[in-house]
């Protein structure tokens, strides 16, 4: 089954575990967003909304979109201006897609958060090799010692002084 939402101004076709990227949304990876404006569901269409749809999606990365330069010269003026913008996306994965007013099944929470905490174990394992393998990187370079510093040598207004 599949649905259109409007977010961001935009329109977009979405399925179950589809994955794209959208206007920032507020939220961090890992948090759950609702999507109460859903345009169709199926073959239902909406008069501007179907009622009681909604459409469940998690929050995969915060990102960034490409750079556009936008370059305006004058000619023979001696004048020109670049600037340049990146837009804020946010990349979602759609979860359900919901009718009659139902709430997100505890099936879908459920795999979300063994999903979670399996990534951050994983991190965490990350992690600690990471330090390991520094900290023997730092074990196994001897330090080199410094030559003292030289003193200045003695100018006019020090004499002076």
């Amino acid at each position: 089954m599949f649905a259109v939402i409007k977010t961001g101004g935009k329109q977009y076709r979405v399925a179950a575990n589809d994955e794209f990227t959208v206007e920032k949304l507020v939220g961090d990876a890992g948090d759950l967003v609702t999507f109460t404006d859903v345009l169709m569901v199926g073959t239902t269409i909406g008069a501007p909304l179907v009622a009681g749809a909604s459409v469940t999606a998690e929050i995969v990365e915060q990102t960034r979109g490409p750079k556009v330069i936008s370059f305006k010269k004058r000619r023979r003026q001696n004048s020109k201006r670049t600037r340049g913008h990146r837009q804020d996306l946010t990349l979602i994965r759609i979860g359900e897609i919901l009718t009659d007013g139902k709430a997100p099944s505890a099936k879908a929470k459920a795999a979300r958060t063994e999903a979670a905490s399996a990534d951050t174990t994983a991190e965490a394992v990350e992690a600690q090799d990471t330090a390991a393998a520094s900290a023997e990187t730092a074990a196994e370079k001897p330090k080199k010692p410094r030559a003292p510093r030289k003193k200045a040598a003695a100018t006019d207004t020090d004499a002076e002084a």
